[in-house]
């Protein structure tokens, strides 16, 4: 039976504010997993990519994932690369529904602008490389149970649409 709801989808698409509000309206924890890498590492998630290597931020994100997918009543907040590997993907869905949430490149990039933490983006052509890694990730993130593009919502509309499909498919979430 699913405890919990898995958020997943791309860099600022709007995760953590959604997470955070949805988790507050069901009276639910929040875990973000890039707070549990940075905790267990000691490092920001920009230090680990630069300084250890992705193939080090994805091997922790996998031991994560694993502790995560044991929680009960939680918000799980992802980071944008967790779905990469099957067994995050099973072990989150084995937790709860996953929603991806999702956004235009265009607004992926208007919302990551002026920030430095995200090492992705780090290059002379961020909306050709968040264009890029979408066309990626996009075969993972659809296996998620439900996306939403959040490109034109506001927060309070991307909780209400997961609520709505909380109501009608995952009424035992709610008890």
């Amino acid at each position: 039976m699913p405890n919990n709801i898995v958020l997943v989808g791309f860099m600022a698409t709007g995760k953590s504010t959604v997470g955070r509000d949805l988790a507050r309206q069901l009276s639910f924890d929040v875990v973000d997993t890039d707070d549990l890498i940075e905790e267990r590492a000691e490092k920001s998630i920009s230090d680990i990519f630069s300084e250890d290597g992705e193939e080090v931020l994805r091997d922790l994100e996998s031991e994560i994932a694993q502790e995560v997918s044991n929680l009960t009543g939680h918000v799980i907040i992802t980071g944008g690369g967790i779905v990469l590997r099957e067994a995050n993907i099973q072990a989150l869905k084995k937790s709860g529904p996953i929603f991806c949430l999702t956004a235009s490149p265009e607004v992926i990039l208007q919302r990551t602008q002026g920030t430095s933490h995200r090492p992705l983006l780090q290059t002379p052509d961020p909306l050709g490389r968040i264009r890029e890694l979408l066309q990626i990730r996009e075969p993972f993130y659809d296996r998620s149970d439900y996306i939403v593009d959040t490109s034109a919502m506001t927060v309070l509309e991307v909780v209400e649409w997961i609520m709505d499909i909380l109501r009608d498919s995952y009424p035992e979430i709610l008890q």
